[in-house]
């Protein structure tokens, strides 16, 4: 464990992280200064009295006279102010990176585009069916750092590619890349590779590597080796098994549990579960214990999730797909008889989105775009899409005309931000209106 006597940390970004931050080194004695550059960031009403604060800019003073800053995962390490103080040799971490300095218990470690948040849950229910007192959290739930306790058996955590780039120390048990594809190339100038490069740091002190063999981007950098275990749609030490139209989930050469059993839908999902099930069995979960949590587990909020059905119309809520990749998956896994009615739209972060148009062709599918990039994703293919201005507009106009077999998806490719708080309102606006109007 480090010691942070003496030391004069400021700690950059508020919200509860950084609160998460604050109650770290109190509890150890120290008192940090907190620096955050909204004038009003979230948190600052539960900031003890005894903790200093400047909010409205970066203070380059109190960086520069500091020992150690402890940055929030959504300020860039690229800011001048920062890069600055890493030039003048000032050690800069995240709130993972003392997390794991801390942490006596085994870690598994989960990062990738899309799919995380699923597998990260996924991995803490398998755990805790084999009866082990296991915290879950990260860049999901719980700030990882208010995880910590002497009684947890196994810490299971979503990371972020911006975590990453802050943590030294992380010896993960068994650690997933799921897949990367093209997503925050706003905060990655050099492009993929530099977003690629971020997310394989989960790899480099972990004792299991479990890969995605469909992915080539989510390998080692010095290739497959002794810590690798595999997973994929048809090949890989976990992969799916078709049989008389039934898809089964085979693991290391056995058929382990008939898909139709599980609550979980969509390819994408299905090769969430192999990933959870090789990440649980790599830290000794008990086969038993995976597969029940596997027949339970009834998915996340907004993540391919039917929210409505009614004559025979189906309305899922795919609003978590905030970047191309998730959207992808999403329409690669999707099962239609009849009209596809796909709701894109929202801020696409200078992503590419060509790579959704071979997956709208044909003639049953019909695209409603709205918000900051609809334009651009109108221009993929013009002749079966329609421009509006919001959600509400495309969802009044879709269920007009929906029949049954028809599916209706909101699963943006973008993100929220432009005309809602976050994701999460998103799809929550999506089910009140599926339910209103179908």
């Amino acid at each position: 464990m480090a010691d942070y006597q003496g030391r004069k940390i400021v700690i950059v970004g508020l919200g509860i992280t950084g609160l998460s931050c604050v109650e770290f080194f109190l509890a150890r004695g120290v008192v940090p200064k907190v620096n955050d550059s909204r004038n009003n960031p979230p948190g600052i009403d539960k900031l003890p009295e005894k903790v200093e604060r400047w909010v409205g800019d970066i203070n380059k003073q109190w960086l520069l006279a500091a020992d150690l800053i402890v940055l929030s995962p959504g300020i860039a390490l690229s800011h001048p102010a920062i890069s600055e103080a890493a030039a003048e040799g000032i050690e800069i971490v995240g709130d993972i990176e003392l997390f794991c300095r801390e942490a006596q218990a085994p870690i598994v470690a989960i990062t990738g585009s899309n799919g995380k948040s699923t597998v990260t849950s996924l991995v803490g229910e398998m755990s805790r069916a084999a009866g082990r007192q296991t915290a879950v959290g990260g860049n999901i739930g719980l700030p990882a750092l208010s995880l910590l306790n002497p009684q947890v058996q196994l810490y299971v955590l979503e990371l972020s590619s911006f975590q990453l780039e802050t943590t030294h120390s992380l010896h993960a048990s068994a650690a997933t890349i799921l897949n990367v594809t093209e997503d925050h190339m706003d905060r990655y100038p050099l492009g993929f590779q530099q977003y690629r490069a971020a997310k394989l740091r989960i790899y480099e002190q972990a004792k299991h590597c479990i890969v995605n063999v469909d992915d080539a981007m989510t390998m080692p950098v010095r290739g497959v080796d002794r810590r690798c275990i595999s997973f994929g749609v048809t090949f890989g030490d976990y992969h799916l098994n078709q049989q008389q139209g039934q898809t089964w989930l085979r693991a290391k050469g056995e058929k382990v549990l008939n898909s139709d059993e599980m609550h979980l839908t969509g390819l994408h999902n299905l090769t969430n579960a192999l990933a959870a099930l090789a990440l649980a069995e790599a830290v000794g979960v008990p086969r038993a214990s995976c597969l029940k949590a596997l027949t339970t587990f009834t998915g996340l909020p907004h993540r391919y999730q039917l929210v409505h059905r009614n004559a025979g119309v189906e309305w899922i809520n795919d609003s978590k797909a905030t970047n191309v990749g998730s959207t992808e998956a999403a329409l690669k896994g999707l099962q239609c008889q009849g009209t596809l009615w796909l709701l894109l739209g929202g801020d696409g972060k200078s992503a590419d989105f060509s790579p959704l148009e071979r997956l709208i062709q044909g003639n049953n599918i019909k695209v409603y775009c709205f918000g900051r990039d609809a334009e651009l994703l109108f221009a993929l293919r013009p002749e079966i899409s329609v421009h509006v201005d919001t959600l509400e507009d495309a969802m009044h106009a879709i269920s007009q005309q929906v029949k049954k077999g028809d599916v209706v998806l909101l699963s943006p490719a973008c993100a929220s931000l432009d005309q809602f708080k976050n994701y999460e309102q998103r799809g929550e606006r999506f089910a009140a209106l599926a339910k209103e109007l179908g």
